[in-house]
């Protein structure tokens, strides 16, 4: 289908080559109408010699006025695109002295349809890229020619691996209070050099990742989830490929629902007894503490993380701590006659290790 100059733009078109010549100029479409003009009587009239210079596909200058229906002394030429003669634009005055300036809306109106063009392109890549992603960290079915059609866009290799970088907004994000927040994310994505990224309605941004980038990207997306720390989380999954990109964006689901203690920001690869713990139901959860019972305060908590850190050593804790090795122990005695768990043996550990970690 050929391309079509919107009648806005042609209007400015007119108007603004008439500010730097002083002459009357028109815009006529195939059907020999004025659709644009800066003499707002004449739109809507009939153009007799641009509907035979668009049939023609030729410039036809006029000598003489009314030597055709609707039209003025002055020169005509086709608009053409891609081909296509798509318009023709008229100029009044001396035919020698205007033809330049109809030449010079005639290279400007082509100018605009190629941006035009190419913005749509761009939209049309872009809303295809967000529609693979969201597809594809869902788990539904995308089809395989469509997938790889996208994948050649965006210059990905089937043996590309790419972490998925998931940001999910947390219940306290009020865009009015944080006008530049999405600014940034894009930001912290831009600087990777990867163009694939989406946002996810309501509250998520995912970002493909190069494999190797992991070490650089680390620090930057740690800054951003200090800087919303009560906003924000952010979760990395593993490198995979990207027709498989499901699995990476769970595992980033893992890492965000793995963080406890204010902590912003986690990748994967670090997990360990947290992967367990991220898919335990809540009821689980909850059936576990029930049967624990022992609610840790603020002082049993942090000697008891102190003393799994330095791996159950007194000697360590209490250097950590700033206390006597005999205060250590008199601390973790208590604890143990408080909920009936000893720290110091390993099964009663690992109960209130969980129990610390939930």
């Amino acid at each position: 289908m050929p391309a079509r100059i919107r009648p806005q733009i042609a209007q400015q078109i007119v108007e603004t080559v008439k500010d730097f010549c002083g002459h009357d100029i028109n815009f006529i479409d195939t059907n020999g109408t004025i659709f644009a003009s800066t003499n707002p009587a004449r739109v809507g009239d009939f153009h007799e010699i641009g509907k035979t210079v668009i049939a023609q596909g030729k410039t036809i200058q006029v000598n003489t006025n009314d030597s055709f229906s609707g039209t003025q002394k002055g020169v005509n030429i086709p608009v053409s695109y891609h081909g296509d003669i798509i318009a023709a634009i008229g100029i009044s005055g001396e035919p020698s002295q205007v033809s330049v300036y109809a030449q010079l809306a005639c290279k400007i109106t082509r100018l605009l349809l190629w941006e035009n063009e190419l913005e749509s392109q761009r939209s049309s890549r872009r809303q295809s890229l967000n529609y693979v992603l969201q597809t594809l960290t869902s788990g539904n079915e995308l089809n395989h020619d469509f997938l790889i059609n996208v994948m050649l866009q965006h210059n990905v290799a089937e043996t590309d691996l790419y972490r998925v970088v998931l940001i999910r907004l947390g219940s306290l994000y009020d865009p009015s209070g944080q006008p530049t927040l999405e600014q940034e994310i894009y930001q912290c994505f831009h600087s990777t050099g990867s163009s694939l990224y989406t946002f996810i309605f309501p509250n998520e941004y995912l970002l493909c990742l190069p494999q190797n980038q992991l070490t650089s990207f680390r620090s930057i997306a740690a800054q951003l989830a200090g800087s919303y720390s009560d906003i924000l989380q952010i979760g990395i999954g593993t490198p995979i490929a990207f027709a498989q990109l499901g699995r990476s964006y769970s595992e980033a689901e893992m890492a965000i629902r793995s963080l406890t203690g204010g902590k912003g920001i986690a990748v994967f690869d670090d997990l360990d007894l947290d992967i367990l713990l991220t898919t335990v139901s809540d009821s689980g959860k909850k059936l576990f503490l029930e049967k624990v019972g022992y609610r840790l305060d603020d002082q049993d908590g942090q000697l008891l993380k102190a003393y799994f850190d330095n791996n159950l050593s007194l000697k360590a804790t209490a250097e950590e701590l700033f206390l006597h090795k005999n205060t250590i122990q008199y601390r973790l005695d208590r604890i143990q006659r408080r909920c009936g768990y000893n720290p110091r043996e390993f099964r009663d550990a690992v109960v209130l290790y969980l129990r610390m970690m939930l």
